[in-house]
């Protein structure tokens, strides 16, 4: 059984967290949410942008400690401040460093792709797409230099509601939440697994 994580913190765009989350485990995939520190606080109960509160399954600080091996998967959705919150969080970007080196998939989407994965270094040769105006690498990069330093030879597919490149998956916004988490479906548990989940929930 694949295994994910999905990571919640304060202010994050609730339909792109919960959507994967939904998807990934009708497909039989063992999702864990994940709760990031924010200043340096830790707490399961987080509440979205929306002012929807969302128990995690744990802190970001018990399931490291806990986890005996990395998971198939982490998801960093987006909306402001939570994409943000992520960033800021080391321990959040040190992981999903780890993953990317190990050939694990990692995605985000909204603004996630720039305020979060750019920071890793994860873009960078990478086709991507992130939530339109957020092209500004060096607010969230500490500066022009780091940025281009991170993010070289990443190009951004402006019009796309998701981009597969090998193991990074990234979504455009809300609007795409739904073809994003199907992207994660099929690459986690194929074609066959995403077509039945496709035509069982009546999808567009």
């Amino acid at each position: 059984m694949a295994k994910a994580i999905v990571f919640l913190a304060e202010g994050f765009e609730e339909i792109e967290a919960i959507t994967p989350i939904d998807y990934l485990r009708r497909a039989g995939v063992e999702v864990t949410t994940v709760a990031i520190p924010v200043g340096g606080k830790a707490d399961a109960l987080v509440t979205g942008s929306h002012k929807i509160p969302v128990k995690a399954d744990a802190t970001l600080d018990e399931w490291i400690s806990s986890c005996a091996e990395l998971p198939d998967a982490v998801v960093a959705p987006g909306g402001m401040p939570g994409a943000a919150n992520i960033g800021a969080c080391e321990l959040a970007l040190d992981f999903i460093k780890k993953m990317f080196a190990q050939k694990k998939l990692v995605s985000a989407i909204c603004a996630a792709p720039v305020v979060v994965l750019a920071k890793t270094g994860v873009l960078a040769g990478k086709n991507y797409t992130c939530y339109p105006g957020m092209k500004q690498f060096e607010d969230y990069c500490g500066g022009k230099e780091k940025a281009d330093q991170l993010t070289a030879g990443a190009k951004l597919v402006p019009d796309a509601p998701f981009v597969v490149d090998q193991n990074l998956i990234t979504g455009r916004g809300p609007g795409a939440a739904e073809q994003f988490a199907m992207a994660l479906v099929e690459y986690l548990c194929g074609a066959e697994t995403a077509a039945k989940i496709k035509a069982g929930s009546v999808q567009r």
